[in-house]
């Protein structure tokens, strides 16, 4: 996947989790980076005339590159500010090299971004069901995704567990999940 098309879903992502039911537009992204990380412009990186080591942000000229491919890297600064704001680890704001084949890697922080992109594209697979959609975002949002993943892992390895969590925290799913799944699974049976 390259840089821009990245972008781009994580923009469609953000969209969805404020709401818009839309990608965020790149003007939104902008503005939404000021507002929410607090930065200030200052020309190519440095800082403003008063001194202050402010971050810098980034425009919307700068993202259009990005997206289409006319600026192929960003600066590491714009890098961090990104990474910042989507909340992802800032190794998965870059190409994928060619031939990158996912299931061939090992290295954790790599699979850490995989893991991410995975919850990303599983969100948009499950559109239609909005609530297992904020799940899968909230998920790849995570700091430690992999570790979310394996926490999960052994609440349903505990028997009981994953029902009595559920009627704890979300009451209203407990029995009626329980006996939709098993209706569903009494169907395909037959």
């Amino acid at each position: 996947m390259k840089l821009g098309e990245k972008i781009r879903y994580l923009r469609e992502v953000e969209g969805s989790l404020r709401g818009l039911g839309r990608p965020m537009t790149q003007l939104e992204l902008v503005r939404a980076m000021r507002e929410e990380l607090g930065t200030v412009r200052s020309e190519k990186g440095r800082a403003d005339k008063g001194g202050s080591n402010k971050q810098k942000t980034i425009s919307q000229s700068y993202l259009s590159q990005i997206e289409n491919g006319a600026r192929p890297h960003m600066t590491q600064s714009s890098r961090a500010l990104l990474a910042k704001f989507f909340k992802v680890h800032p190794g998965f704001l870059v190409d994928d090299p060619d031939g990158y084949h996912a299931e061939l890697t090992s290295d954790l922080r790599t699979t850490e971004g995989q893991l991410d992109v995975w919850l990303l594209q599983g969100s948009e697979r499950f559109a239609s069901d909005p609530e297992v959609s904020r799940v899968l975002i909230k998920a790849a949002r995570e700091k430690d995704t992999r570790r979310a993943l394996l926490l999960l892992g052994a609440i349903l390895d505990t028997p009981g567990l994953a029902d009595r969590l559920l009627e704890a925290l979300r009451p209203e799913l407990g029995a009626s999940g329980t006996h939709r799944r098993a209706s569903a699974e009494g169907r395909r049976s037959r």
